[in-house]
């Protein structure tokens, strides 16, 4: 059940944001133990001033097609999953739409199953066994 926040600059046509969407599934559901119609996604697109990022730090060097995606995870993953997530996230990206893996930053924060409501104000622990 992650929730996936992608930020990028703005300008991008919405078959590369359809691409970058379909393809951050697709690895989530290969590597990630992510069931296929588990989706919950949003791309917010900034203006080059809201969006800073340092073009070197810990890889790069980084290209205006920097994309930094943000994972929220109702569970914790071990390491070899997540690490194979982040390959095969990179390999799919540089396929379609096509940016290179310099230019992609990933965090997951894990948060805890009452943390999360899905709909009618119920969270996904039985209020009862608190």
């Amino acid at each position: 059940m992650p929730f996936a926040r992608i930020s990028l600059l703005k300008g991008k046509p919405k078959e590369y944001l359809q691409a970058l969407s379909d393809k951050l599934h697709q690895a989530l559901v290969e590597t990630f133990e992510v069931p296929p119609d588990d989706r919950f996604q949003a791309i917010h697109q900034h203006e080059p001033e809201e969006l800073i990022f340092d073009r070197h730090y810990q890889g790069g060097p980084r290209s205006d097609d920097f994309v930094l995606i943000c994972i929220t995870a109702g569970r914790l993953r071990a390491t070899p999953a997540k690490q194979a997530f982040y390959r095969r996230l990179v390999e799919l990206l540089a396929d379609a739409p096509g940016i290179r893996p310099e230019d992609v930053m990933v965090i997951i924060n894990t948060t805890a199953p009452d943390e999360w409501s899905f709909a009618a104000g119920q969270s996904l622990v039985n209020e009862s066994a608190r």
